[in-house]
């Protein structure tokens, strides 16, 4: 019963998720019928799960909701921000109940109570009457026009479908809810007393329904139980009578024990609408054969079971690496392609591995639309949010990550960033402020960009709070992006006034750790009266890299192979003798720094050395090495809790003879050595 119970909650947070994107819609479209039928058509299958896996406080709000929405779409209430506000607390109060469960607290209880009273006040009707499925259904009792449908329903559960918690009698109950019907149960198959198993479900049934609700509607009812059961949905045609004066000669065929097949019920219908039910019927059917085949395109995986098969696949590459050393040593022509044929393999395994992780940005843009619309009512600011490439995918770790830092940058881009309507119109600029969030791929790596037009930052500001801090000396030359970037310092705050947003010099230092920590960079771009730019860059993974195997001294290390742009070579003495540390490479001189003489290593070094030349904020700088080992796929692994702290080494990989190689972050490695060595942009 648990794993159904658990796979409710599964189905009903991503019902949740559409409900909030729907409503998010409505709040600046209205009249948009489309996602007033996804509402209401969510809500309805909460209710429905709901009931069934005891969750009876979710039954009772989202019925009533569903009230309100199956109103607006009757055209009898309008979508408002008060329905909308009712509709965002119902959201959040489901979220509660799923989570807490069944150890509710007091204030969701008192919430649950407060909610209900405020629904009724807006659909006006009785509690009573909007729970009672009867009355649900004497309401559909109303002249038929070409919207009402009449379905043949036939429903066969699985003899077991009691171990699982299910009650049939509440999938029967939801079906008569939707419209008019005649149920017909069927108990030939229940044994003789004596050998009745209380555990086992032995009747099925039979449902003539008359509805203006889709078939998908109906399909809904059976949501969770669809392994659990057999089901035939069938749409019989338009504008037939189910009435008991109507269906007296199918009552008789029911008596005498005859099997209510579809065709059977039709034939009796047939004077009415023949050839127009047999057409829709086969119509129906081939959608039925179509959503069969596209249900198993996708499944529902567990994050723990994805989690287990990297891990898998990290111990297949590491294992791999071995193979491909043994074949290199042994030099035997038949081991040699089996290696090769292993490698290639275990990288095509690990690329579709991995593919399986990534998810798209658009999955937690609700959340910060959401929060855009709450935050601008508080501000009494006029905010577009506005979303580009959202369709890119990251990690299901980064993206989790993501979440508290960007909710970060948008708070920041509210409060202080964007102007009043009053400041805006003196500027002339439009009343409403934009909030851009654009997301896209380069090389190996994901941006993220939220920008806006609002006043931008004042950099003079940044210094002369940097200078008060003690953080520079007042006479510091530094460019515009030292200076932005103290923003990042802990505790740096240039607003004198406190709100519950922001304002206490923690935001954007949290900021800086969570993408750091994801091995991400976040950079500040800004023109006054103008607006501000987050660029936050991250990697695509962060489990598996392709990296550039290198050696210093006797000991390896790896680069990332995405940040590398080249590989030079020079002698020991041109790089000895090179001016301010810079060497000619690609007409042109770049910045290079000697990782032998930054990480202390005093060794005789090799006559021959390499530059891996990396690309640093749009500027090459180069990183010499001893000499190059070649491509590697490095599975990482954490340095622990005593290495935390330790920047420019981002984790380490296990090499096919078992030695240990560092995984360099370079582009630390340059911000590290040039502030050491006092270089400019």
């Amino acid at each position: 019963m648990e794993q159904f119970k658990q796979k409710f909650i599964e189905e009903a947070n991503d019902l949740i998720q559409d409900l909030e994107s729907s409503c998010l819609i409505l709040s600046s479209e209205p009249d948009n019928q489309a996602h007033v039928e996804t509402i209401f058509r969510a809500m309805h299958s909460l209710k429905g799960g709901s009931a069934m896996f005891g969750f009876d406080m979710i039954d009772a709000c989202t019925h009533q909701l569903e009230t309100a929405y199956d109103m607006v779409r009757s055209g009898a209430m309008k979508v408002d921000d008060k329905l909308l506000d009712i509709s965002f607390k119902v959201i959040d109060h489901v979220k509660d109940l799923l989570e807490e469960n069944d150890n509710l607290s007091e204030s969701t209880l008192q919430n649950h109570s407060q909610l209900l009273i405020k629904i009724s006040e807006i659909v006006n009707v009785d509690d009573s009457k909007t729970k009672d499925p009867e009355h649900s259904s004497s309401s559909a009792e109303e002249t038929y026009d070409n919207d009402i449908n009449t379905y043949y329903i036939k429903f066969v559960p699985n003899r077991d479908i009691f171990r699982n918690g299910t009650n049939p009698l509440l999938i029967i109950n939801e079906l008569v809810s939707l419209g008019e019907n005649k149920v017909y149960s069927f108990v030939s198959e229940i044994p003789v007393f004596e050998k009745i198993d209380a555990t086992h479900c032995y009747t099925h049934w039979v449902v003539l329904l008359a509805t203006n609700a889709t078939k998908e509607d109906i399909q809904e009812v059976f949501m969770f139980v669809d392994v659990d059961c057999e089901v035939e949905i069938n749409n019989l045609g338009s504008n037939l009578s189910i009435k008991e004066a109507d269906l007296i000669e199918i009552d008789s065929e029911y008596e005498n024990g005859a099997d209510l097949t579809a065709d059977l019920i039709l034939s009796h219908l047939e004077p009415i609408v023949k050839s127009e039910s047999i057409s829709d019927n086969i119509e129906v059917e081939e959608k039925k054969n179509n959503i069969k085949n596209h249900s198993i395109s996708s499944i529902r995986v567990s994050s723990e079971k994805l989690d287990e098969l990297i891990n898998l696949v990290s111990e297949l590459v590491t294992r791999q690496a071995s193979l491909s050393l043994l074949a290199e040593n042994l030099d035997h022509k038949d081991l040699n392609p089996i290696s090769e044929d292993i490698d290639k393999i275990s990288r095509r395994l690990r690329d579709s591995t991995f593919s399986i992780r990534l998810i798209p940005i658009e999955n937690m843009v609700t959340r910060f639309r959401r929060l855009v619309r709450e935050l601008s009512a508080d501000f009494d600011k006029n905010i577009d949010f506005i979303t580009e490439g959202t369709d890119t995918e990251l990690d299901k770790s980064i993206i989790e990550g993501l979440l508290e830092p960007i909710m970060h940058i948008i708070r920041n881009n509210i409060d202080h960033g964007l102007e009043s309507v009053k400041e805006r119109k003196a500027l002339g600029k439009p009343e409403n402020g934009t909030i851009l969030l654009k997301a896209f791929y380069s090389g190996a790596n994901v941006y993220i960009q939220l920008s806006d037009d609002g006043r931008g930052i004042d950099v003079e500001k940044i210094r002369r709070k940097g200078i008060n801090l003690g953080h520079i000396p007042e006479d510091a030359a530094m460019s515009d992006k030292e200076i932005l970037d103290m923003i990042f310092l802990p505790g740096f705050s240039t607003t004198t006034k406190v709100t519950s947003v922001s304002g206490r010099g923690v935001g954007m230092d949290i900021v800086k750790r969570k993408v750091t920590e994801l091995k991400g960079e976040v950079s500040i771009d800004t023109e006054k009266d103008v607006g501000t730019t987050m660029t936050i860059k991250l990697p695509l993974t962060l489990s598996i890299i392709d990296g550039l195997l290198v050696m210093i001294d006797d000991t390896h290390y790896v680069i990332p192979l995405a940040t590398a742009r080249k590989c030079f070579d020079f002698s020991h003495k041109d790089l000895t003798n090179a001016v301010n540390n810079l060497i000619y490479i690609d007409d042109h001189h770049i910045p290079f720094a000697n990782l032998r003489t930054e990480f202390g290593i005093n060794t005789e070094p090799p006559e021959r050395e390499q530059i891996v030349a990396i690309e640093y904020n749009g500027s090459d700088f180069g990183l010499a090495i001893d000499h190059i080992v070649g491509e590697y796929q490095a599975v990482l692994k954490s340095l622990g809790s005593m290495y935390r702290d330790q920047e420019i080494i981002s984790g380490a990989t296990i090499l096919g003879d078992g030695t240990v190689a560092l995984v360099l972050d370079p582009h630390k490695i340059i911000s590290q050595f040039k502030f050491d060595k006092g270089s400019k942009e």
